[in-house]
């Protein structure tokens, strides 16, 4: 007789949604050991066997690598930024891209500070780059050199598209704008880049855009 109350299985992943799920829970433990974070550690997070791990990555290093290419990948951030609501006013919208690319960069530097504070970003040019790259660099025999010029260029597109998503905010005041959308969209993600290396006491989003859009003087808001 067959148990109709057993449990039913949970639908199968795919290598890709496997890794992914991996890297998710990866993701807090990199954070908080950065390269001592254990395969075990990784595979209670994700309630799974410890040998998952190792069929889905090959090593600790390339899982390692993900995660940091999972940390640096802006597709979201920027998804959420371009669909910020254009007949808000122009304060608004940028106060909420503020806010959204700064959680970005702040997930990412957290990892990467993980990963330099325990000497990965230094033993291993892997993590420097997507997990894609670091495979091919391996098995090819390249140098290091050409990944980092690699990881250079993976930064250059992504600051390229976040100028990108930023223009189309200004671009409603086109008119009204001293300088055109794009040169403001360079200079305002210039200003968001900037404002992650403040002291102990940061500038706020709201208090950043309303800096950016009025200047410093009490009287640049009259203009």
């Amino acid at each position: 007789m067959t148990n109709s109350t057993g449990r039913r299985r949970a639908p199968a992943m795919s290598p890709e949604q496997r890794r992914e799920m991996i890297v998710r829970a990866a993701l807090p433990l990199v954070v908080e050991y950065g390269t001592s974070v254990t395969t075990a550690q990784v595979a209670r997070a994700a309630g799974i066997g410890e040998g998952t791990i190792f069929r889905a990555f090959g090593d600790k290093e390339t899982l390692l690598a993900a995660c940091m290419a999972e940390a640096a990948r802006p597709d979201d951030t920027l998804a959420h930024v371009a669909a910020i609501a254009l007949d808000v006013p122009l304060e608004e919208r940028l106060t909420e891209a503020a806010d959204t690319l700064r959680g970005y960069l702040a997930r990412m530097g957290a990892v990467a500070g993980a990963l330099a504070a325990s000497g990965g970003l230094r033993r291993d040019p892997r993590l420097l780059g997507a997990p894609s790259e670091a495979s091919e660099a391996s098995a090819e025999g390249r140098g290091s050199q050409e990944g980092a010029g690699r990881a250079l260029s993976g930064r250059e597109a992504s600051m390229a598209a976040t100028r990108d998503v930023l223009s189309g905010l200004f671009e409603p005041e086109r008119d009204d704008l001293r300088l055109p959308p794009e040169r403001l969209a360079e200079a305002f993600q210039f200003l968001i880049l900037a404002s992650g290396r403040g002291g102990s006491s940061p500038l706020t989003s709201a208090e950043l855009v309303h800096l950016f859009l009025h200047g410093a003087l009490k009287g640049g808001e009259a203009g």
